[in-house]
């Protein structure tokens, strides 16, 4: 929005011409996003408070956590407002990309809003069933994991459409540009054609399964938040690289014209995820909930997917990956040996992986702040996959 007002102005005002320069806004979407959190923070805490919209702590979980109960949830709203509003007056509106990275944002939003609001206003312990949240993340999912397929391949809408209709012409048969393959990295021409069918499945797959992962991360205080900060920040720098010619050339990156407007929401998304960070650090005063993780993860999975980076999101996000298959072991390995020996058996003392560390003795905050190097880690070495090739 500030945008095109600066556009239409900057004849008869010079120095508005500063609002042309991405990384100008995105600087600025990273602060207005964080003064929006900052500020809103307590009113949107009291008023979730009013509504003793409080975190119910499952009983079987750690006992350290049931100080907890009663803490207000849905605190992603917060970060939605922050992120949504930053968004819209820094970004270009007329990026396809924004959009579409909006409507998944909101749209997981909204899942997890419905979740919790069943879980803490009507005492529902289940929230949405597993089959209609997970049918809800598959409509959007698939929705856009379509949309990008062309979109990536194309610089323009209209462009986009009359690849759609090639490839309908073609019997759901044609192949995509070789910017929408999958990229090894650490290599600089090694990459996989994945056709239309595959791009959708490798698209959806990424969105719902980082949006889930990011979601069973969140069990400690600041735990899922600021390694989200951190791998979204770098989406973003891969973002900007993307969407310059020169730099991707440069770089043996795909050029994908428009991808850099992103960089906008990563900052907002950094900065809305900071202010969250203040009211969430141990002992919180808020949690995210789903309507913030589940947000915040299809975020970072549409990126990743937009810059052509599925497999360094893999990388840096491995914080989340490891929480997800911890969770998966443990479940496997409990229905096969009480399937086999007629008594569940466990691996980890509790899953996901964050509490059983908390059962081995470490403190809620040691398992935050190490899960945190570790992120910082494996963003550093995602980061270095622009260069090793």
């Amino acid at each position: 929005m500030l945008l095109w007002l600066a556009q239409y102005f900057q004849q008869d005002v010079g120095p508005l011409r500063v609002f042309n320069f991405i990384t100008f806004r995105a600087m600025f979407a990273t602060m207005t996003a964080l003064a929006i959190g900052l500020i809103a923070g307590p009113a949107v805490i009291r008023n979730l408070a009013r509504l003793k919209v409080g975190q119910s702590v499952r009983q079987d979980g750690p006992q350290t956590h049931l100080v907890k109960n009663g803490t207000p949830t849905m605190g992603g709203v917060l970060v939605l407002i922050s992120i949504g509003v930053s968004t819209l007056l820094w970004a270009d509106l007329g990026n396809r990309f924004i959009w579409v990275l909006l409507v998944v944002t909101f749209g997981f939003g909204a899942i997890g809003w419905v979740d919790d609001y069943r879980k803490v206003v009507f005492k529902d312990p289940k929230g949405m069933s597993s089959r209609e949240k997970y049918f809800w993340q598959s409509a959007i999912g698939i929705l856009a994991a379509l949309y990008l397929a062309f979109s990536v391949s194309a610089p323009t809408n209209t462009k986009v459409y009359e690849l759609f209709l090639a490839w309908v012409r073609s019997g759901l048969s044609m192949s995509l540009p070789p910017k929408a393959d999958l990229i090894v990295p650490f290599f600089k021409t090694v990459s996989y054609p994945l056709g239309v069918w595959g791009f959708i499945a490798l698209t959806y797959f990424v969105i719902v399964g980082t949006s889930n992962a990011v979601n069973l991360t969140d069990g400690l205080d600041g735990l899922a938040i600021m390694p989200t900060v951190m791998v979204g920040t770098a989406l973003g720098l891969f973002a900007y690289l993307t969407g310059n010619a020169s730099y991707s050339r440069y770089l043996f990156i795909p050029h994908i014209p428009g991808a850099g407007e992103l960089i906008i929401f990563c900052g907002a998304m950094a900065g809305a995820g900071l202010a969250f960070l203040w009211f969430n650090a141990h002992p919180a005063q808020v949690f995210m909930g789903d309507v913030g993780a589940l947000a915040l993860g299809g975020a970072l999975g549409t990126i990743a997917v937009i810059v052509r980076q599925e497999i360094v999101l893999f990388i840096m996000g491995g914080i989340f990956v490891v929480e997800t298959l911890s969770v998966m072991m443990q479940v496997a390995y409990f229905k096969f040996t009480k399937r086999r020996f007629g008594t569940g058996r466990r691996i980890l003392l509790m899953a996901p992986l964050h509490h059983h560390f908390e059962q081995k003795g470490w403190k809620e905050t040691q398992v935050v702040v190490r899960f945190w190097i570790i992120t910082m880690m494996l963003v550093l070495f995602g980061l270095s996959t622009l260069k090793l090739r």
